[in-house]
Parts: structure tokens; C-alpha cells; sequence
């Protein structure tokens, strides 16, 4: 599934890099060597990553004992 459709960024793409780098999706975007052109996708990406952080985090404290 896309979850930016003007830069053709994959949900799948965004999750990997996600979990490597720090920063804001507009920061993931750079990563991928793109910048948002209509900005639609902004908010979704940025709950995306919030969940992407959130759950991993969880895992950790889980994992840790």
C-alpha cells in the first residue's frame, strides 16, 4: 500500500527506515531522498511513525522484563 502517493513511498518502505532513524516523517522522507509535494500524506505519516515508536518501545520494556 502507498502511503504517499505523489512520491510513490511504500507503507512497507516507510516502516523499515522508520525503525532505523530518528526525526520527523518529513525526515524519513529525506532519507528516501524525497520531500512531500502536496502534504495530504503528512499526518498519516506522522501517526504511522508515532504507532511505528510506540509499539516498539513496548516491546522493548516487554522484552526487558
Amino acid at each position: 500500500m502507498y502511503l504517499c502517493i505523489c512520491n510513490a513511498i511504500r507503507e512497507d518502505d516507510f516502516r523499515q527506515l522508520a525503525r532505523r532513524c530518528t526525526g520527523s516523517a518529513e525526515d524519513i522522507y529525506a532519507k528516501l531522498g524525497k520531500t512531500p509535494i502536496c502534504g495530504q500524506c503528512l499526518d498519516e505519516a506522522e501517526g504511522l511513525l508515532h504507532a511505528i515508536r510506540e509499539t516498539d518501545a513496548l516491546l522493548e520494556r516487554v522484552l526487558a522484563g
